[in-house]
């Protein structure tokens, strides 16, 4: 067995940047002016004091924090340096959660609403520190944020809003309107001291760190997971990776077949990036409460130009295929009321893990050996949820007290959400309807150049692309995680899982958990 100093030897300090395909074929603002780092692959078996599976926001984080606890910690992920949904967030850096703080208030009472409140809140501060302590030139800011109803629609919602936010701890106050110019918003509520960065410069930064400090972060598929006295990850290179602790942070947790994906479901959610003149619009943090909502901020460019970022539009996870829909939905939304909006650049979406209680899920994993541990569940909060894991996650590991413990225990069961628990619970039965359907299409033939569709070839579903030369790749359709039959994603070029929200390349690869594994070949 290679020691840890020797693996770290064998692997470079900082890898080349490279435009991301590993979680879909649209690209960022952060990955165009980035790009994505790439670590060495794993060496070898090895043994430390905490494996982390996931380089992202949650796990880099939890790294980040125990290597200055002194902890040994070696990070694994089978893509780049935040390569999955990090490399898609908007990076809105907030303490204002998506399902309202009235809502919380309703399902988790006035002490959890303010808990929660109160660790957004140090996540923000969090940020902030680990920004100045790693030097991350990350366009980090303190800004304020503004939460506005559609035009005569939502007084009394915001009151409510008001006085929810206020009782869970939170500055707010009431303005006449957002600062947006040309735009009458109406009343809206003020949150200062919100915050935005650029999260690939500053994870870059946090990577650093962490391998300054002694960690190791390199390229590998983890694909058994198993606690005990020490817990054990296996890679499909044949590696091992012996630990004390075990933490899971990869977006949905792939160690786990069914209890966490009962507690939560995966949204797709849209993105364009328009150009405006630099400072035509406040740099601030915009959100409404239309159904689809939508969420804005500015991002620098250069000297003379922003980038007008705005997201919404969210649906299930495979279960619609119409995304030039949704992104002409935002940008129609945006040209209404930022008249003066330029070209659009970018387009992306990402995927979001919805909890049926509103929080996320971070702690011990149900029904696991005590130190196996688990980051999901982020709720569209993901940058502040993922740092919140980092923070709580370390505490735990290292036996600390942490405040948050309970009300982002993973095992936890909040009799009021049992609504949505139903809701969703039926909603990801639709994936199993495609067993008795017939195909997408009746002939290969029909399927366009760089395009898939689903086949019926008897009692067999056939997941079939056409690349760009006419070759055809066929896969099983059946999802290998619970058998749901897959779809095809026409904006990601994507095979995706309209019941748990697994995602596969075109080839059939795995992108997304929680399946572990490829489709099938074809049989």
């Amino acid at each position: 067995m290679e020691t840890h100093a020797q693996i770290t030897k064998s692997a470079p300090k900082r890898g080349r940047a490279v435009v991301n395909r590993d979680s879909g074929a649209t690209t960022s603002v952060w990955v165009a002016t980035a790009g994505l780092l790439h670590r060495a692959p794993l060496a070898g078996d090895l043994d430390t004091d905490v494996c982390i599976v996931g380089a992202g926001i949650a796990g880099l984080t939890t790294a980040y924090c125990l290597v200055r606890s002194g902890r040994r910690v070696v990070v694994v992920d089978d893509g780049p340096i935040a390569g999955g949904e990090t490399c898609r967030t908007t990076a809105h850096i907030t303490n204002v959660l998506d399902d309202r703080f009235y809502e919380l208030e309703r399902l988790h009472g006035e002490r959890g609403t303010r808990l929660a409140a109160l660790s957004h809140t140090a996540a923000i501060d969090a940020i902030e520190r680990f920004t100045t302590e790693t030097g991350a030139r990350c366009d980090y800011e303190r800004i304020d944020g503004y939460l506005f109803a559609p035009p005569g629609e939502g007084e009394e919602l915001l009151k409510q809003e008001l006085a929810a936010a206020r009782r869970a701890g939170l500055l707010v106050e009431w303005r006449p309107q957002a600062p947006i110019d040309g735009f009458d918003t109406g009343p809206a509520l003020c949150f200062p001291r919100q915050a935005q960065f650029h999260p690939l410069h500053y994870l870059t930064a946090l990577a650093g760190a962490i391998e300054n400090a002694g960690g190791l972060i390199a390229r590998a598929h983890a694909n058994e997971f198993e606690g005990g006295t020490r817990a054990h990850v296996r890679t499909t290179d044949g590696h091992t990776i012996s630990a004390r602790a075990l933490v899971v942070a990869t977006n949905t947790p792939v160690n786990d077949r069914v209890t966490m994906h009962t507690k939560q479901a995966a949204y797709r959610t849209y993105v364009v990036g328009l150009r405006v003149p630099r400072g035509r619009v406040v740099r601030a943090l915009f959100w409404d409460t239309a159904d689809p909502y939508h969420y804005v901020r500015v991002q620098p460019i250069d000297s003379t130009t922003d980038l007008l970022i705005v997201g919404g539009e969210d649906h299930r996870t495979g279960q619609s295929d119409d995304g030039e829909q949704r992104f002409a939905n935002l940008e129609q939304w945006s040209r209404e009321r930022f008249a003066f909006a330029q070209d659009i650049d970018f387009r992306w979406s990402g995927q979001v893990m919805e909890p049926v209680d509103s929080l996320a899920f971070i702690g011990r994993n149900p029904g696991d050996d005590e130190n196996v541990y688990i980051a999901t569940g982020d709720s569209g909060n993901g940058i502040t949820h993922g740092t919140i894991a980092g923070l709580l996650l370390s505490d735990l590991i290292c036996g600390r007290e942490n405040p948050w413990s309970e009300i982002y225990d993973p095992s936890r069961k909040n009799v009021r959400s049992v609504g949505v628990f139903a809701r969703e619970a039926a909603a990801s039965q639709v994936g199993y309807a495609g067993w008795f359907t017939g195909g997408e299409v009746d002939s290969v033939e029909k399927i366009a150049l760089g395009e898939g569709a689903v086949l019926r070839r008897g009692l067999a579903k056939i997941a079939v692309y056409r690349d760009s030369a006419g070759r055809l790749v066929e896969r099983s359709a059946v999802c290998p995680h619970l058998g749901c039959i897959v779809r095809w994603n026409h904006t990601e070029k994507s095979w995706d899982c309209p019941c748990h929200g697994s995602r596969f390349a075109a080839d059939g690869s795995v992108m997304n958990g929680p399946a572990l594994g490829d489709l099938k070949p074809a049989g």
